[in-house]
């Protein structure tokens, strides 16, 4: 979209309007010709992700819903640290929640497991929305270490009650497995596009929302929340719904994983290495503070999984080492490095002025 507008006419000596003497116009932008090619990129492989369960076999799919999975997640993260500044080490916290959230509506409460998937994240929301306010007392890293803790007391919680299975987990009975569908192809379908849904909503409404007013004043908390606070930003606010609407999402994605797992565990669900570190890694490679950045990073960090799946331990090592020298060598990561030398922005979200000179015989 873009936006024109005239300077007014330049004043005379006796106090009079000139008409022949216009100040130099301008323009602002919010589209350039690569976000238009960005959305055309965007919507072809929307259609092909949309096809694939036609032609491609069932590893394929759940491999795309896995990639939606942590697709999801990088780009919560992202928003949080990218742009709020919020750094949390605690988001398997909300994962671990949501999956419980639906395996305890789906046992106990009767609920169709796939209908609990957006009220598993709603619950999530609510314990976030409990803990924000204690959290946000907390600065730079005693808040991720805050996040951290929290999520320990919810691992270390759920292995104590006995109705989910206590420290071994519980399954998700036949009967309401079946519940979703009555053959494993239709579940196989209906949870992929469930995954593809989430992915795909994540992403809309993170771009929407760092476009719009939340976006800058979140950008201007990570910047000087001082500052930012002096010029009319509700920081409180705007950062509570920013690690509200993270949670959300995050409890979405649990709720999914488990159940295409069909078995939920403390361990699996509150992994630290599964669902906050993987999803740091993925960020910081791709670009942090970029919309472009989770995508390449997701994409970069199942091709590392696949190349690398024969190392074993020292899967995590080489992992690390990639991590230390993209960091070294592009702290921005590689969507960050390919911008500074291309001014390339698929995804644009600041607004730029052109300034052109004004028309002749004006």
């Amino acid at each position: 979209m873009t936006k024109a507008a005239s300077s007014p006419v330049a004043p005379t000596l006796d106090g009079g309007r000139s008409m022949t003497a216009p100040l130099t116009a301008f323009r602002i932008e919010r589209a350039t010709a690569a976000s238009r090619i960005g959305a055309v990129l965007a919507l072809l492989a929307l259609a092909a992700l949309v096809s694939i369960p036609f032609w491609a076999g069932r590893a394929p799919t759940r491999l795309v819903v896995e990639i939606c999975c942590y697709l999801t997640l990088a780009q919560l993260w992202n928003v949080l640290a990218g742009y709020a500044g919020l750094v949390s080490v605690g988001q398997q916290a909300f994962v671990g929640l949501g999956g419980y959230a639906l395996f305890l509506m789906a046992v106990h409460g009767r609920f169709n497991p796939l209908l609990a998937v957006p009220l598993a994240g709603l619950a999530a929301a609510g314990f976030a929305a409990v803990t924000a306010p204690v959290l946000f007392r907390l600065r730079g890293p005693y808040f991720a270490i805050g996040t951290w803790v929290v999520a320990e007391v919810y691992r270390l919680g759920f292995a104590q009650v006995s109705a989910l299975g206590g420290g071994s987990g519980m399954s998700l009975p036949a009967n309401i497995v079946r519940s979703i569908a009555a053959d494993r192809d239709t579940r196989e379908l209906l949870l992929y596009y469930a995954g593809l849904a989430i992915a795909v909503l994540t992403m809309s409404l993170a771009y929407a929302t760092l476009r719009s007013r939340v976006g800058l004043a979140l950008t201007a908390i990570r910047d000087s929340e001082a500052a930012s606070s002096s010029l009319g930003v509700n920081t409180q606010a705007t950062k509570f719904v920013a690690y509200v609407a993270a949670a959300l999402g995050a409890g979405m994605v649990g709720a999914l994983v488990f159940l295409q797992k069909l078995r939920v565990s403390p361990d699996a669900a509150f992994s630290l290495t599964d669902w906050t570190a993987f999803v740091i890694f993925i960020v910081v490679i791709g670009g942090i503070g970029t919309i472009e950045g989770p995508i390449v990073g997701t994409l970069l960090f199942f091709l590392l999984r696949e190349l690398l799946a024969g190392l074993g331990a020292w899967y995590l090592i080489v992992l690390g080492l990639v991590a230390i020298v993209v960091m070294l060598a592009a702290p921005q990561g590689v969507v960050g490095w390919i911008v500074q030398r291309s001014d390339l922005h698929l995804f644009p979200i600041r607004r730029r002025l052109r300034v052109e000179p004004p028309a002749e015989g004006r």
